[in-house]
């Protein structure tokens, strides 16, 4: 019984079916666990799973094996035609990678409405695995690539492959295979914040740290955690985001940061941190967990090696301070933190252009609309997409070319803009 339920998705039938071998009401798991008799209810009724958090803590208290839940909660796989899974001949073979490019280039060029439908379809149903396009490791860096260039929208065309291959791959239950995929459902989430979709970039960040979970990685359940922070501040719940960071360094800490790659995912949750209490107008922890966040990157290379799933610099924490300060309604204080820092500190044009963005947030903030705009224009050189995609730039921009039209650089800035939407 719990096998169909699992292989149905029926996460919260699996679950009330746990509790009634335990024998236990609904007030008593609640009680357990920390929840409302009509929480629990409305979780064991839904079809779609809302509190990815309560959903673990009532599924290990009533003793659904780790395995069983994950595979409830997986989305279902959807059967390619067996027209697309047969290939008549070599010649075919040959160009069928030649013609999923030609699709993937289509689709990109289709705009970004096509592109988030798309995806909506990969997360809502599990596409079929590809086959032809090379290993899903060296596409997922190709894929954090176009990241960091800042070409969203080539990375929004090619997630739902990705999603797929990864889900193909996790099912080896190997902790790396699952690991992996925790990073495609972070980097997904990622893009989705960048582009203002923030529900789905909620949804693909619980996937993220659902994988990471189960695979054990300190790492990978560092980034997801990000990421979810990262949401639920564009939501506005600055005390969950905090209440997660604070979590995720501790445990990041716990490890030892015996390595770099550990020290440097502990000064990027710190920086996050920061941010993220700057944002809920904590200025004391902000500004402290910005400096600790210093200290703790001095042992880190200027240029993170290439790979690394956190590439936190010296540098890169101070771009951080810029923010903070901003947030924190000082701009004269984010200007004087970035005042010494260059574009080529940065390995990245993504990491390029936020610097170009986060001084032009600060230059505006006062009352600066030359600086604002050539801060901008260079975020723009440096990566398009930070500039056309995010909309709280794209927001300045407009101001912009409302109130100083005439301003060197405005008509540019606003053309990108325009030309996106």
């Amino acid at each position: 019984m719990a096998r169909q339920l699992s292989e149905q998705r029926r996460t919260g039938a699996l679950i009330r079916l746990g509790r009634e071998h335990q024998s236990w009401t609904l007030a008593e798991l609640g009680e357990r666990i920390g929840c409302s008799a009509a929480t629990l209810s409305r979780l064991e009724r839904r079809a779609r799973v809302v509190d990815l958090g309560l959903v673990h803590l009532a599924a290990a208290e009533v003793g659904v094996p780790r395995h069983v839940l994950m595979t409830s909660l997986a989305p279902p796989s959807t059967a390619a035609p067996a027209g697309t899974r047969v290939t008549a001949s070599s010649r075919d073979a040959e160009e069928d990678p030649m013609r999923r490019r030609t699709l993937l280039t289509a689709t990109a060029a289709a705009g970004p409405a096509a592109l988030l439908m798309g995806l909506d379809e990969a997360l809502a149903a599990t596409p079929a695995p590809t086959s032809g396009l090379g290993a899903l490791s060296s596409r997922l860096a190709a894929a954090r690539e176009l990241y960091d260039k800042g070409a969203h929208h080539r990375l929004l065309a090619v997630l739902p492959g990705l999603i797929a291959d990864g889900h193909r791959a996790a099912a080896s239950r190997q902790d790396l295979d699952q690991a992996r995929l925790s990073s495609v459902y972070t980097l997904a989430s990622s893009v989705l914040s960048k582009v203002g979709s923030y529900e789905q970039a909620r949804l693909t960040a619980d996937r993220a740290r659902t994988w990471a979970e189960v695979s054990g990685s300190p790492l990978a359940a560092a980034a997801a955690a990000r990421e979810l922070a990262i949401v639920l501040r564009h939501q506005d719940r600055h005390g969950e985001a905090r209440r997660l960071m604070t979590s995720a360094a501790a445990d990041v800490e716990a490890t030892g940061l015996r390595t770099d790659a550990a020290a440097a995912a502990y000064a990027q949750m710190l920086c996050t941190l920061a941010y993220t209490a700057a944002r809920g107008g904590q200025r004391a922890e902000a500004l402290a967990m910005v400096e600790e966040a210093r200290r703790s990157a001095r042992r880190l290379p200027g240029t993170p090696p290439p790979g690394r799933l956190f590439p936190i610099s010296p540098a890169a924490v101070g771009l951080y301070a810029v923010g903070v300060h901003w947030a924190l309604g000082d701009a004269g204080a984010a200007l004087e933190a970035g005042k010494d820092l260059r574009p080529d500190q940065f390995p990245t044009a993504e990491r390029r252009a936020r610097l170009g963005t986060d001084m032009a947030r600060a230059w505006w903030a006062w009352n600066r609309p030359e600086q604002t705009a050539r801060a901008l224009l260079d975020a723009h050189r440096a990566s398009p997409g930070e500039v056309r995609d995010r909309p709280a730039i794209r927001s300045i921009v407009n101001e912009l070319a409302e109130r100083h039209p005439h301003t060197t650089g405005v008509r540019e800035l606003r053309a990108a803009v325009v030309s996106a939407g």
